[in-house]
């Protein structure tokens, strides 16, 4: 059978969720067992981007459109150096790759990296009962297949809520990103789940990024004297990640401009002093309609969370350094989706959102946010404020 077709059709599998739904389907992939936390993502394409993405470590993903794997697998999209889902759920595993620059398949890649994958069940109905009861534990099995005896596996396994995955997903010793073409800014990241688009987003702006692992203190980030602090996506429970919101907290006392996409965006609210809660059943794709609460913007945007900022829609909080309020709402169910702060007089010191500006793979509305970066760190070095109305620009001024 040529590579590229689907080659385990006869190979059975069994996916069972904690509250004892069970779906049988046929392994692609690698055979074996996996457990997670059971998730759906509604991107309709760049599977290999989700794949690949730090944030979903340990968790199980389920394709909601029907037709998965068509464009093959690349050496070009990659988001990290490896698959970090736990296991994979779709409905219609393509038997054919067609796109100019795949050089394997989805399912030649996922076997090569030992990850179990289950094909031909009703995602729909999983979908539907996802959404209904909630994300939960989830295993998939090719040896286990009855679904009583793999349910005690799954009750085994632990819960996403209280889960602190950060270590397993930092770099161990700082990376720098060089700028392209002349360098502008010095930007430290820290690592947290960090997607490769992201450096190399500001790095097309002129920034030298030093990637940093989500150990580093105020003490490593102050050797660099960065221009800005940059704190990315990442997996498990905000709740946990203390010594980055102590680390944040240091980086606003030094008045350093900050900003912080997904997991940055909940570390930037806990360090604002709000909390964050687990979502019901989170928000994943790549068509998420978040609107800009000063401008009305509306924008179509990449999302990978299942937690968020519990913070108050309508009004300000004050903190010590300034005034902190929601910039940005889900439209779907007003979940908090970005945070700011500003001084007494309306100045752009720090800010966050919930969705990710690098959008690999797509949608672009909201790359803008990293050319607001650029602008509070060249007031900042200026010695300028940076009024709120000039980093949020009308819809008019922006076309």
């Amino acid at each position: 059978m040529p590579s590229g077709f689907f080659d385990h059709e006869q190979t059975p599998a069994l996916l069972v969720l904690e509250d004892g739904r069970s779906f049988r389907g046929v392994s692609f992939g690698a055979t074996g067992e996996t457990f997670g936390e059971a998730v759906f993502s509604t991107g309709m394409s760049g599977y290999q981007e989700t794949l690949t993405d730090p944030s979903y470590h340990r968790q199980v993903v389920v394709a909601t459109a029907p037709h998965i794997g068509n464009t093959g697998w690349n050496d070009e999209d990659d988001e990290s150096a490896r698959i970090w889902v736990a296991g994979y759920v779709v409905r219609d595993l393509s038997r054919v790759r067609s796109n100019w620059r795949s050089n394997r398949s989805l399912d030649d890649e996922l076997r090569n990296q030992g990850v179990v994958g289950i094909a031909e069940l009703d995602t729909r109905a999983l979908t539907r009962h996802l959404r209904e009861r909630g994300a939960m534990r989830v295993g998939i099995s090719t040896e286990e297949l009855d679904p009583g005896k793999l349910l005690a596996k799954v009750l085994q396994a632990p819960v996403m809520a209280g889960s602190d995955l950060i270590a397993d997903v930092t770099v161990e010793v700082e990376e720098v990103v060089e700028p392209v073409g002349e360098k502008r800014f010095t930007v430290a990241a820290i690592d947290l789940g960090i997607k490769d688009m992201t450096p190399t987003r500001m790095a097309q702006r002129g920034i030298e990024v030093h990637v940093l692992p989500a150990t580093a203190g105020i003490d490593q980030v102050r050797e660099l004297a960065p221009d800005g602090v940059f704190f990315s996506n990442g997996p498990g429970d905000p709740a946990t990640a203390d010594a980055p919101v102590q680390l944040l907290q240091g980086v606003l006392d030094e008045g350093i401009p900050y900003f912080g996409i997904c997991f940055g965006n909940q570390l930037f609210g806990r360090a604002l002093g709000f909390g964050t809660y687990k979502l019901k059943y989170g928000h994943r794709g790549i068509n998420q309609p978040v609107k800009d609460l000063r401008t009305g913007r509306v924008e179509i945007t990449a999302q990978n969370h299942g937690f968020a900022v519990d913070a108050p829609l309508d009004a300000a909080t004050a903190t010590r350094w300034g005034n902190a309020r929601v910039s940005h709402i889900c439209l779907n169910d007003d979940v908090v989706e970005g945070l700011e702060l500003t001084d007494d007089e309306d100045n752009l010191l720090a800010f966050s959102v919930q969705y990710h500006p690098e959008a690999a793979a797509g949608p672009h509305d909201s790359a803008y946010l990293f050319d607001r970066f650029v602008e509070v760190m060249q007031r900042r070095r200026e010695g300028r404020a940076a009024p709120v109305d000039d980093v949020h620009p009308s819809p008019e001024q922006e076309n």
